[in-house]
């Protein structure tokens, strides 16, 4: 998961949250305690709009997404096909860890 190319790795604990952004609706809030190394990061990674390129794992589960910034945050998006893997929806409470990939 983690490459040459990474520039930040945090990993967090968060609800399930739906946001009518882009697809697939949900998404994971990075705590406030992330969101200064990822907002550094971006200097080097941000292709646009705030978002990163990034790597990420949820339970057994890794996948490659783009944080979006939302407001004082970023929103980690999980995917459908991330949800049907590890079982995990709306509410639940979900360990993440992402690796910021350089652009």
């Amino acid at each position: 998961m983690i490459g040459d190319d990474t520039v930040a790795r945090i990993t967090f604990t968060g609800a399930i949250v739906e946001w009518r952004g882009p697809a697939p609706f949900l998404f994971v809030p990075v705590p406030d305690e992330h969101v200064a190394e990822l907002r550094y990061a971006a200097r080097e990674a941000s292709y646009g709009w705030g978002c990163l390129p990034a790597t990420a794992r949820i339970g057994d589960t890794d996948f490659t997404t783009s944080l979006f910034p939302r407001g004082a945050t970023y929103f980690l998006p999980v995917k459908v096909a991330v949800q049907r893997a590890e079982g995990v929806g709306l509410g639940d409470r979900v360990t993440a860890t992402i690796a910021i990939r350089q652009r």
